[in-house]
C-alpha cells in the first residue's frame, strides 16, 4: 500500500499555474488525486493541466479571481456537480515590498482582496463539500506570519491573518471532521523570485540571488517541490491526527536567525 496516497480524492488548488501551487498540483496528481486548478493566469493553469494529463492523471483548469466571491462560488458549484472536494489548498497570493509609509490604500486593498478575502471566499464556498467529505484545508502562510520582516508591512499583515484564519477554521469545524493547517515557507526559489531580482537588480542577479539565499540559515532557498511534499503529508490520511497547526518550512529562518 502506497503511503501518502490521494487516490480517489479531489483537490482544489488556487494559484496552481506556477511556483509552489504548480508543484503541489503535480505532486497531488502523481499521488492519484484529481486536481482542479483555480488561477487568474489561465495560460499557466492550462500548462499545469497538460503536464498532469501527460502523466495519465486527471485535472481541470478554471479561470478564477479568488477575490471575487461570485466567481469563486460559481466555480465551486460547477465542480461539485460532478466531484467531491476532499482537499482545498489556498495557495494564491500576491506580495508587496515596503514599510507602512510606502503602502498606499490601493496597495492595502489589493493585498487584502487576494491574500485574505481570497482565502475566505474559497473556504466559504467549499465548506459544504468539505463537510460532506470530512476534508482537509491547507493554507499557505509565511514566515512573515510569525516574525518581523523588513519592508513587508502589507504582506506581513495579510499572512498574519492567514495564520489566524487557520486556527479559527480548525477550531470551528473540528466536530465536522475537517482538518485545517497551514505551512509557513521561507524564501522559495520560484519564477517570481527570479523576476523580482531581474527587475530590481539588473546586472547584479547572481550577487543578489546569493545574498537572498543566505538569509536562510541553511544557506539556500527552498524548492517548490519541498513545499509540495510537506503539503502532501499534511493533506494525506497519514496526517489524520494533525489540525490547527502551523508548519515552518524555512531553512531555520524563524528559530535560528540571531542564535
Amino acid at each position: 500500500m502506497t503511503k501518502f496516497s490521494l487516490k480517489n480524492k479531489v483537490a482544489l488548488v488556487t494559484g496552481g499555474g506556477s511556483g509552489i501551487g504548480k508543484a503541489i498540483s503535480l505532486t497531488f496528481a502523481k499521488q492519484g488525486a484529481k486536481v482542479h486548478i483555480l488561477d487568474f493566469n489561465m495560460e499557466g493553469a492550462e500548462e499545469t493541466v497538460a503536464e498532469i494529463k501527460a502523466l495519465g492523471e486527471a485535472a481541470e483548469a478554471h479561470k478564477c479571481d479568488v477575490s471575487n466571491q461570485t466567481n469563486v462560488s460559481d466555480i465551486v458549484e460547477s465542480i461539485t456537480k460532478n466531484d467531491s472536494i476532499d482537499i482545498l489548498i489556498n495557495n494564491a497570493g500576491i506580495a508587496h515590498i515596503g514599510n507602512i509609509e510606502a503602502v498606499e490604500e490601493a496597495d492595502l486593498d489589493r493585498l487584502y482582496n487576494v491574500n485574505i478575502k481570497g482565502v475566505y471566499n474559497c473556504i466559504k464556498a467549499s465548506l459544504p463539500a468539505l463537510k460532506a467529505s470530512k476534508g482537509v484545508i491547507l493554507n499557505l502562510a509565511s514566515i512573515a506570519s510569525s516574525v518581523g520582516i523588513n519592508n513587508r508591512f502589507a504582506y506581513s499583515m495579510t499572512k498574519g491573518a492567514v495564520l489566524t484564519i487557520t486556527y479559527s477554521i480548525a477550531k470551528d469545524y473540528i466536530a465536522d471532521g475537517i482538518r485545517c493547517n497551514c505551512i509557513s515557507p521561507g524564501r522559495v526559489h520560484t519564477p517570481f523570485v527570479d523576476g523580482f531580482i531581474s527587475k530590481n537588480y539588473p546586472g547584479q542577479e547572481a550577487e543578489m540571488f546569493d545574498k537572498l539565499s543566505k538569509t536562510q540559515p541553511i544557506g539556500r532557498m527552498g524548492k517548490p517541490q519541498e513545499m509540495a511534499d510537506l503539503a502532501l503529508f499534511l493533506c494525506s490520511d497519514e496526517a489524520g491526527f494533525i489540525t490547527g497547526s502551523n508548519y515552518a518550512i524555512d531553512g531555520g529562518f524563524v528559530t535560528l536567525n540571531g542564535n
